[in-house]
């Protein structure tokens, strides 16, 4: 049986968009090119790991000449918001507070680092 796709970036694929944010777009090659420089990875893996990204609508690429150019259909931002969205949904039952407490709970954070958060917050709101 066929493993199901996934609509959220793996961690390849989520290398891949790192790049493309940092430079705009960028060839299948030049994507090779710097995914090699921490790993060494085939050309091959990473021509279909962007046609993926452009499948699941994450990038959009063109043509020029024998080379695919892509770039990415998202920003970073949208690309974290649709993140965090299916883990709240997924892991907390779509409430925000279940979340925030689940992360009070289990990271080190303390008074002080909550009370800045508290005023991010607070200036969001205010804006």
């Amino acid at each position: 049986m066929a493993r199901k796709k996934s609509g959220h970036l793996t961690d390849g694929e989520q290398d891949i968009m790192e790049i493309l944010w940092e430079k705009g777009e960028a060839s299948v090659r030049e994507i090779t090119e710097s995914l090699s420089k921490e790993k060494q990875v085939a050309y091959t893996t990473v021509q279909t790991m962007c046609k993926i990204l452009a499948d699941k609508d994450y990038a959009d690429f063109r043509k020029e000449g024998r080379a695919f150019v892509y770039s990415p259909k998202m920003t970073r931002k949208e690309a974290r918001q649709g993140a965090l969205s299916a883990l709240m949904n997924r892991f907390f039952g779509s409430s925000p507070e279940l979340l925030a407490q689940h992360l009070i709970q289990e990271t080190d954070i303390d008074l002080k680092e909550l009370e800045s958060l508290q005023k991010r917050v607070d200036e969001t709101e205010n804006q």
